[in-house]
């Protein structure tokens, strides 16, 4: 049942309406004398009119003038049927405690512009029927009657019309009036099935059977739509004039119920539409919770992975390192900069939806905010470079310690070949047998075997050296290499030590020796420092070289030049030493002496000199041709680099024009935005259809890196610059489609028409001084006061500024974008939903209480939006509370952001 709390907020009438009361009154009176049958049909009806709103309170009446004459129920039915608190009554028993009572219920009624005429307290005291019922009646027209209005028509004319227009499409209905047009029921049935149709089968009614279709009508009322039964069947077949007011107050009540049944409707359609905003925004924001959190998840398991600095032992192993590096950099890490970009765009999408349903901005859980992923793809940029960095260094720090193990291994090979024998020859005791001429021999020879000692000091120096610096370099193999280090210098040391000993030896019999041989000397002497050159010719000679461009190769080729240009001078040494053991031969044969074995001073034979000359004549070509092979890999590097280089040349100003292009596209203000989408659309296809440059420049830059080379004179671009520029131009266009696409969202929501974005455009256009994009702060209020604003530099235009200030820049960044500069001006002059009208909708699906249930929201909304407000409403805890009962006012405020109202 409805109430007709609406009668609250009207207090005055015109004294057209009251005339009108009383006109209806002196009807009413001539009514009655006319026909007493009348009386007890108002009597039923009046009774169930008024118990419909008594059991609202709890309670009803049996006897409508009796239980009315001590005031107390009179009272709390016009509380219940108004929804305003009368006077308290009083309690007692006396007349008048009842009079005062009824007196307080008829200056109410007089309070809402009725006029009572011949109604007084002691009537109604007194059980007059007649004055009770016409004060019922009274009621009845201001609190269900006087309200109706239909086609600027109001009241029972109002009533008449609505009943016409409802019943007309119905055969046998023609409702004229409101007693004999009701006789038959059909008219009854009529308005059921217009509003309800499902209720009743209307095409099964008989016009010749009014009983059964008056019982009909009201079984049905009663069941369905909670309009409880005011008359019987029989009371008005049997009357030749229904009872005009009771027919009268029966069909109100359908009016209302019906009335009540289409505010429900459109409330109900107001709260979908507002539902469905809000379901659609929150699966936008599930939809970008979960992008941010796989795309911020996958930041979190790669960064590690670049972080990791765990060195390998071998190339191999870190050029297969290097190699998985360039397919994250080609297969896994493209598809991410496409997330991160649909992710900017899906976050300004909704955004731009939130604004304009008035929504509060959409503020992503912790972490997971646009400057979160910003800073955490920085960090995983910052940790690629330095990973890359990383492995090309330990690819250089590998490849130099496979260069110094290898010269290590080379020269303690000498080494260890050289010093094999020396201490067994030490320690002989051949001086204590020998001749003082072999004695002198021996001492001359060890003397020689000291200069040849000296003359390995270098190179054991040399091998400590190497070893140091592959410890340094955390070689993998140190510990080997320690060990062979260390058994060499405990080995030289002990040399040093048997040389010194057998020095002593020697000298202790040397005054004993007299004779000795010059020339083995001279031989001895220059043979020696002539071998060891001719050692270290041969390791220089296959010693092995690292060089980088042209001219480290070039310096290594004039080097080698140079080398070969001493060999003439060094054959005429070993010419003069082979002449020297000629000459002792010589000497031998002409003076008839019998030479015992070789040279007493030294082990380098005259054969070994002309071996060791023969190799390194051998090893001159060899090294030329190892020269000019690295020459001719140096002019290939050369050229990769050329090609790279005229390459990035093109690239990298052709991708700064662009990104300065599409920054004045998106300022310009050429064509509808339509236009301008159309032509950023192809412009991005055509930056995209310039992709198969950059995989070219990319596979130069592949070879570049599998050949090793590390730097590129001819041009300033590197791989890494370019792919983050190409990066940053496919993210700018896609992001300036973006706006353009949210203005155009923005455009058709707010009804703006293309002149309006124009003169919005053209207003920041010449206040961006500095074509930044963005209005700063003094811009901005430029550009307002351009518009007419009042934002002058007062107390008021300061406190204007500051709370426009706040709604475009509610991050208080200081700058004003030109999304947030057409949604301010769009929203000063259209409306939107509110919260107010969204809990006025819901009051009034509720019947105008404070609080709904879940069955309610079940029957006039549909299942999943009636399911969505169950789940979120709170329950009710007001004072009129019932069990189930539910809030659905903090629930509007919560869907605006706004604070309980």
């Amino acid at each position: 049942m409805v109430d007709y709390h609406a009668a609250n907020n009207q207090s005055l009438y015109s004294a057209g309406g009251q005339q009108t009361y009383m006109e209806q009154e002196n009807d009413w009176d001539r009514d009655l004398l006319l026909d007493p049958a009348w009386e007890k049909q108002q009597r039923k009806t009046f009774t169930a009119w008024c118990n419909s709103h008594l059991r609202k309170a709890g309670t009803q009446i049996e006897n409508i003038e009796e239980d009315f004459r001590d005031g107390l129920k009179l009272m709390l039915l016009l509380e219940v049927i108004s929804g305003e608190r009368l006077p308290k009554p009083e309690r007692g028993k006396m007349r008048v405690h009842k009079i005062n009572n009824v007196n307080k219920a008829l200056d109410f009624i007089a309070s809402k512009g009725v006029k009572l005429v011949s109604i007084g307290a002691e009537e109604i005291v007194d059980g007059n029927a007649k004055m009770t019922l016409g004060m019922i009646w009274t009621i009845i027209l201001r609190f269900a009657i006087q309200d109706i209005s239909v086609e600027e028509t109001s009241a029972k004319e109002g009533l008449l019309l609505w009943c016409q227009r409802k019943t007309a499409p119905y055969k046998n209905v023609n409702v004229q009036n409101f007693h004999i047009s009701w006789k038959d029921g059909l008219a009854f049935n009529a308005l059921i099935h217009r509003h309800r149709p499902e209720l009743i089968d209307y095409d099964k009614l008989r016009k010749d059977d009014p009983v059964t279709n008056l019982n009909n009508a009201f079984e049905v009322a009663e069941r369905y739509l909670d309009i409880p039964k005011m008359l019987d069947a029989e009371d008005i077949v049997n009357t030749a004039r229904p009872d005009e007011k009771a027919i009268m107050t029966y069909v109100s009540s359908f009016y209302h119920a019906f009335s009540g049944a289409q505010k429900a409707e459109t409330a109900a359609n107001r709260i979908c539409k507002v539902l469905a905003v809000n379901q659609e925004n929150e699966h936008l924001m599930e939809d970008y919770e979960k992008l941010a959190s796989d795309l911020l998840e996958w930041i979190r398991r790669t960064i590690p992975w670049l972080e990791n600095r765990a060195p390998e032992k071998t190339m191999t192993e870190m050029q297969q390192k290097l190699e998985d590096f360039r397919d994250y950099r080609r297969v896994h890490k493209p598809p991410k900069v496409q997330e991160k970009c649909q992710l900017e765009i899906n976050f300004n999408t909704l955004q731009t939806k939130l604004r304009l349903s008035n929504r509060p901005a959409f503020m992503p859980s912790e972490g997971r905010m646009v400057s979160d992923i910003n800073g955490a793809w920085h960090k995983l940029e910052g940790a690629e470079k330095g990973y890359e960095e990383w492995l090309l260094n330990e690819i250089r720090r590998l490849e130099r310690l496979d260069h110094l193990a290898e010269k290590f291994r080379q020269k303690a090979a000498i080494h260890e070949s050289w010093t094999d024998g020396k201490e067994a020859m030490l320690t002989q005791k051949d001086y204590e047998t020998a001749s003082l001429s072999e004695i002198k021999a021996l001492l001359k020879k060890h003397e020689a075997f000291e200069s040849d000692l000296a003359a390995h000091q270098d190179r054991v120096e040399q091998i400590a050296a190497i070893a140091q610096e592959l410890n340094e370099l955390d070689y993998y193999d140190s510990p080997s290499v320690n060990a062979r280090c260390q058994k060499i210098c405990e080995q030289w040391d002990a040399l040093g030590s048997l040389t010194q000993s057998r020095r002593e030896s020697l000298e202790r019999t040397e005054k004993q020796l007299e004779s000795i041989d010059e020339l083995y000397l001279e031989y001895a002497k220059r043979a020696a420092p002539f071998n060891n050159w001719m050692e270290g010719a041969m390791e220089d000679l296959q010693d092995m070289f690292i060089v980088h461009n042209i001219e480290e190769i070039q310096g290594l080729i004039t080097a080698h030049d140079q080398f070969k240009s001493t060999l003439p001078e060094a054959n005429k040494e070993r010419e003069a030493i082979q002449a020297i053991q000629a000459e002792v031969q010589k000497i031998a044969q002409y003076n008839g002496i019998k030479l015992a074995g070789n040279n007493p001073y030294t082990t380098i034979t005259p054969q070994s000199i002309d071996k060791k000359w023969e190799k390194v004549q051998q090893l001159v070509p060899q090294r030329d041709q190892a020269l000019q092979e690295e020459l001719a890999r140096q002019q290939s590097n050369d050229h990769l680099r050329r090609q790279f280089a005229n390459q990035a040349n093109m690239i990298g100003p052709w991708i700064q024009n662009k990104m300065a292009e599409i920054g004045r596209i998106s300022i310009e203000m050429n064509g509808t935005l339509e236009d301008q989408l159309t032509h950023l659309r192809q412009y991005e296809q055509s930056i995209i259809e310039y992709k198969p440059n950059i995989d070219q420049l990319e596979g130069d830059h592949q070879l570049i890196q599998e050949a090793l080379i590390f730097d590129n004179k001819y041009t300033a671009y590197t791989m890494e610059h370019l792919r983050v520029g190409w990066e940053q131009l496919l993210t700018t266009i896609a992001r300036t489609i973006n706006e353009i696409e949210n203005q155009i969202l923005t455009r058709d929501a707010k009804g703006i028409s293309q002149e309006q974005l124009h003169e919005y455009r053209t207003s920041f256009n010449h206040f961006d001084k500095d074509h930044s994009g963005v209005l700063q702060a003094e811009e901005f209020k430029a550009c307002l006061i351009s518009l007419g604003y009042d934002v002058e530099n007062n107390k008021q235009g300061d406190a204007e500024f500051a709370r426009i200030m706040g709604i475009v820049d509610p991050n208080n960044s200081g700058a004003v974008t030109f999304q947030a500069f057409i949604d301010f001006m769009s929203r000063e002059t259209t409306d939107t939903d509110t919260a107010d009208q969204v809990i006025a909708s819901f009051k009034i699906l509720a019947g105008d209480k404070n609080y709904i249930t879940a069955e309610e929201l079940r029957r006039e909304l549909p299942p999943d939006q009636a399911e969505y407000c169950i789940a979120r409403m709170a329950p009710y805890t007001g004072p009129d509370a019932v069990q189930g009962a539910l809030d659905y006012m903090s629930f509007s405020t919560a869907l605006y952001g706004e604070s309980d109202l």
